[in-house]
């Protein structure tokens, strides 16, 4: 059941790296888990998939504000090199977070990323809505983290 209207946030990155490179740099769980545990979050994989992909899932521990919160996260859609979904749910919350590739030219790569909030609950629902009062300012962060995030794909390419 749905409570209130979602929250999306949206960018894009035009990369000059081969789209293969930016999907396994983009698919790069285990980066992503090590990112984590530097955090101070506790990360369980669900799966016993050596490799990642459709299915594998992830159980996270990490305080918030103060609060311990539980997160629930898998891999949805599954379609390399152009992408992948992750649906998570946390405290009432589900989160979609989708990441597109497109193919410019051979070293040329679009990258779309976009997560959106689902509120499921009435204690989300003032949280998405806190949230919404401060969209300018999450959009231009999200930005910013996803072109240093881009920045950081391309310092890490090397051509064959």
């Amino acid at each position: 059941m749905d409570i209130g209207r979602p929250m999306k946030f949206a960018t894009k990155e035009d990369i000059e790296c081969p789209i293969e490179h930016v999907f396994a740099r983009a698919a790069d769980f285990a980066g992503f888990e090590r990112q984590a545990l530097r955090r101070g979050a506790n990360v369980r994989k669900t799966d016993s998939n050596e490799r990642h992909g459709l299915g594998s899932g992830w159980d996270v521990n990490f305080k918030f504000r103060g609060k311990d919160r539980q997160l629930k996260a898998a891999i949805t859609a599954w379609e390399p090199p152009n992408g992948y979904r992750i649906t998570s749910t946390t405290s009432g919350i589900e989160a979609v977070v989708l990441v597109e590739l497109v193919p410019l030219s051979r070293n040329r790569t679009r990258l779309s990323m976009s997560i959106e909030l689902k509120p499921k609950t009435i204690g989300a629902r003032i949280m998405v809505q806190s949230l919404k009062l401060a969209r300018g300012t999450l959009q231009r962060r999200f930005d910013l983290r996803v072109a240093d995030y881009a920045s950081d794909i391309v310092e890490r390419y090397r051509p064959v």
